[in-house]
Order: structure tokens, then C-alpha cells, then sequence
């Protein structure tokens, strides 16, 4: 007798199952705050237990840090607005929410998206959402802001699920947040940290910025390939039918007043375009590196949330003036405020977000967790392509707990480099498989910056919605994500190919 098994209802049985335990847990802003409360009880266990981890850069003892004491209360009181004040995307949310919300106010993201709906084959949209946000990166945190809302946006225009769109947008921004066809402001960070490892075996050793770009390059395709195949598959026919409030834009034509709207968009965006290109161009521009004359650490790309800011402001009040929608400045001053006043379940949320994260960076616990999962992992003596693949499930583990990139990189960095060095392979090799594992994970994991973001980016639709919803939703994507980049990562190294400029993968020690 066969036994035929339904995958299809067996995932969307489990999806379902993984939804409404997240979403029975409290509110997540309760949640944070109660995650903030545990570590705090845990820094004290730690701290009695003695849970102590060396340092593989230093070789400093890390000493569990216990708040629950007087030290630790007053910090606690002292630091708690700070904390908040200085929650990393907080001022990039709210400043680019005022511009962006200034474009949909005036009706130019509305007549954009019937533009585009009209124009573009419907076939397409959710390719086309997941690669542009794969690229948005380049651009650092605009994707979360800007693209995911506007996934959402375009679905619910064309009669499918918003939070399928919101998805889609968010698997590319951040799942694929190693995928790219140019440089993001993370590559240089993370070549700096990774030659820094590779001195401690070979002094003088140089990592270049470009060092995985051969590999992000072609994984550019393959995610954003895998990320609509999972949408199109998984995520749309488990959501089915959208039975929320929210309207969609009509699909009418442009009129004349839109259309002029739309053309003074356009002289004002190629005014600001030409600004900044008269900026960057000449080896002396006004836009370049003060010290360097570079560009890397240009304000055009330290200072690009700036730039959205300005830019969706000028040319949302350019297209209001030529639609009729702005008669004066009170008119201008109306939109932003409706733009901030969207933010209010966000602003709640990123305020426990924030103290939980703060804490947990003070007890020391993620760094403590993460060096002895490192050591574990080391200690198995796995052969060379197993051991780096188990080193990409490590770094998709330990991006659970510890969100930046740079602060996981620059911690573990020091410890397999080096290993992986002595066993033949390079570090911009070792590179690489460290973002697969950093990127995956994004998606479904609390401590990333802006996850807090995204559950109140789907409340918009579902006001059910919680952790529990954003997890189900996105686990999918973490899962063939990390397949997918696995396979091609392993034939990858079989076949040799260097994975960016001077770059290969086998070091003769």
C-alpha cells in the first residue's frame, strides 16, 4: 500500500500551524518587552553561572554583564531614552516616510503605480518586485521603506493579495541582501574586517571591496528567479482571495492634469539627477569624500536617505502643482503630517524593540553565544565543503540573535578565516559563504533592525497580523533562499570559479 503524501497541504498545513502560535504570543510590542525582561533575567543566571567565552581577536575573556543589579538598573534608567532616540532605523524610517509620504499624498505614487499596472505585463510584476529590491541595496536601507510598501501597493492595484507584494519585496530587500549587480555600501565594511582576519595568518594579505561581486552577480538572477517562484507557488495561493479594507488605486486612465503632473515630475527629478551627478562627476566634486575625493564615502552614499528625502519631496511637489493637487504650502505641510501619523503602531514597537536590542548587546550574551557556537562547530572536523557549509548554517543561526552584518562579521571573522586559510581555501571565499548564511535569515528574524517595520507594514492589511504572520509568511523564502544558495555555492567551488576580481578560491600557504 503507497502512502502518497500531499506537500502542498502538508506546507500549508505547517505555515498555518508556525501563524497562529506566532500570532497567539502577545502584541509584539509586548512581546519585545518581554524579550527585553528575559534578558535581563538571563544576565543575572549567566552572570552566577559564570558563562565566560574568549575572544578570538583579542583574546580578552567575555564576562557576562548582570542587570540585574544596581550598576545595571541605573543604566537601564539612564539609557532608556537614548536607546530609543538612537534605534538605528528609526530616524531613517521617519525621515523617509516624510518624503515618501508626501508622494502618496500628492497622488504621484497612485498615477505611477496605474502607470505601471497599465503598462507592464502583469506576468512580470513579481519578478520585477523581487529584483529591484535584490538591487535596492546598493542604496543601504531604502528597500525597507520604500519598495516593501510599494509591493504591497502594486499587488493590491492589479486584484492580488497585498501581503504577497509586501512579501516579495521583502525576501528581495533583505533575503537577498547578498545578491546584487553593483556594490553596496556593506561591501568595503566587510572587506576591511575579513583582511584584518587574514593579517593574523598572513600579514599584508588585501581584501578588495569587489571581492564577492563575480558571486553576487550571478545570485543576483537565481534569487530573484527563487524568490518569485516561491511567491507565485507558496505564498499567493496560501494567502488567497485579500477580503481587507484597504482600496486599491483605480485603474483609469491618465487625464491631462495627471499627465502634466507626471511631466513636471520629470523635469524636477532630471534637475535633481543633474545636482547630483554635477556633484560626483568631477574628480572634485562638491558631492565627493571631503578627505579622499572618493565616492565610496561620499554623502551621496552616507547621506542617501537624505537624498530620498529630498528627492521624493521635490518631485511629489512638483507633481502636485502640475495636478492641481497643492494649491499652497499648508497643502504640503498637510501630507507629511498624514505621512508621520501612519508610523504611530511603528513608534511603539521600535521603542521595546529598541530596549531589548540594547540590552542584549550589553549582557554580552550574543557575543558569548556566538563564539562557543563557533567553537562547536569547529570542533566537529567536518571535511572542507561540509565544514563551510555548516559554517553557513552557523551564520544563519547566529543572525537570529545578533542583527548587523558587521558586528557578527567582525566577530567571527576572526575565528574561521584564519581556519579556513590554514585548510586551503581564501577568505574572500570564506566571505561569501558568511553572507549567504547572514541574508537568509534576515527575513525571519526578530533582531534584524527593521523587522518591526514589516509587522506593522502588514497590520496595514491584516490588522490581525503579528511575528507570528511575518515568519509564516517568509519562512518559505528563508528555506529555498538557503537551498538554492547552497547548490549554486557548492558548484561554485567545485568548478573553481573565483567569486570576484583577483579573487579565488584556493590559497597556497
Amino acid at each position: 500500500m503507497k502512502i502518497k503524501f500531499n506537500w502542498k497541504k502538508i506546507t500549508s498545513g505547517f505555515l498555518t500551524l508556525v501563524e497562529k502560535g506566532g500570532n497567539a504570543l502577545p502584541h509584539p510590542a509586548t512581546l519585545f518587552g518581554l524579550f527585553a525582561l528575559l534578558v535581563i533575567v538571563i544576565s543575572w543566571i549567566a552572570s552566577k553561572q559564570n558563562w565566560t567565552a574568549m575572544h578570538p581577536a583579542t583574546g580578552e575573556l567575555i564576562h557576562p554583564v548582570n542587570l540585574i543589579s544596581i550598576r545595571g538598573l541605573h543604566r537601564i534608567l539612564n539609557e532608556m531614552v537614548t536607546n530609543y532616540t538612537s534605534f538605528a532605523p528609526l530616524g531613517i524610517v521617519m525621515v523617509s516616510i516624510l518624503g515618501i509620504g508626501m508622494a502618496e499624498s500628492s497622488g504621484l505614487i497612485g498615477t505611477a503605480l496605474r502607470l505601471m499596472v497599465i503598462s507592464a505585463p502583469k506576468r512580470l510584476l513579481t519578478f520585477i518586485i523581487v529584483l529591484t529590491g535584490v538591487l535596492s541595496n546598493t542604496a543601504s536601507e531604502i528597500g525597507y521603506v520604500l519598495l516593501i510598501p510599494l509591493g504591497g501597493m502594486i499587488f493590491l492595484a492589479v486584484g492580488r493579495h497585498p501581503i504577497a507584494g509586501l512579501a516579495a519585496a521583502f525576501a528581495g530587500v533583505s533575503g537577498g541582501y547578498s545578491a546584487n549587480l553593483l556594490l553596496g555600501t556593506i561591501d568595503p565594511i566587510l572587506a576591511g574586517l575579513s583582511q584584518e582576519a587574514a593579517n593574523i595568518i598572513m600579514p599584508g594579505y588585501i581584501v578588495n571591496p569587489a571581492a564577492n561581486y563575480y558571486f553576487m552577480f550571478v545570485s543576483t538572477f537565481f534569487i530573484a528567479i527563487a524568490g518569485t517562484w516561491v511567491t507565485e507557488k507558496i505564498v499567493i495561493p496560501r494567502l488567497g482571495d485579500y477580503a481587507g479594507d484597504e482600496k486599491p488605486e483605480e485603474l483609469k486612465k491618465l487625464n491631462r492634469y495627471e499627465k502634466r503632473g507626471l511631466l513636471y515630475t520629470v523635469i524636477v527629478g532630471i534637475l535633481f539627477v543633474g545636482f547630483i551627478l554635477a556633484g560626483i562627476m568631477p574628480a572634485n566634486g562638491y558631492l565627493r569624500d571631503l578627505e579622499t575625493g572618493g565616492i565610496l564615502h561620499s554623502p551621496l552614499l552616507t547621506g542617501i536617505v537624505a537624498f530620498l528625502f529630498l528627492g521624493s519631496l521635490l518631485m511629489s511637489v512638483a507633481y502636485g502643482i502640475g495636478a492641481g493637487v497643492f494649491k499652497n504650502d499648508k497643502d504640503v505641510i498637510k501630507g507629511m503630517s498624514k505621512a508621520i501619523s501612519t508610523l504611530s503602531i511603528y513608534l511603539v514597537l521600535a521603542f521595546f524593540a529598541a530596549q531589548f536590542v540594547s540590552y542584549f548587546k550589553w549582557t554580552n550574551l550574543g557575543l558569548i553565544f556566538a563564539i562557543e557556537g563557533a567553537n562547536i562547530l569547529k570542533s566537529l572536523e567536518l571535511g572542507s565543503i561540509p565544514l563551510m557549509i555548516a559554517f553557513i548554517l552557523l551564520s544563519a543561526m547566529i543572525n537570529m540573535f545578533m542583527g548587523s552584518a558587521s558586528a557578527k562579521w567582525a566577530l567571527i571573522a576572526p575565528i574561521f578565516i584564519p581556519m579556513f586559510m590554514l585548510l586551503g581555501y581564501t577568505p574572500e571565499l570564506v566571505q561569501v559563504a558568511y553572507r549567504i548564511g547572514d541574508s537568509t535569515t534576515n527575513i525571519i528574524s526578530p533582531m534584524m533592525s527593521y523587522f518591526a517595520l514589516i509587522i506593522a507594514f502588514m497590520e496595514r492589511y491584516d490588522k490581525k497580523a503579528g511575528m507570528g504572520t511575518v515568519i509564516a509568511t517568509m519562512l518559505p523564502y528563508t528555506v529555498v533562499f538557503l537551498a538554492v544558495w547552497i547548490i549554486l555555492f557548492s558548484i561554485w567551488v567545485l568548478i573553481g570559479l573565483p567569486v570576484g576580481p583577483n579573487a579565488n578560491l584556493f590559497l597556497n600557504m
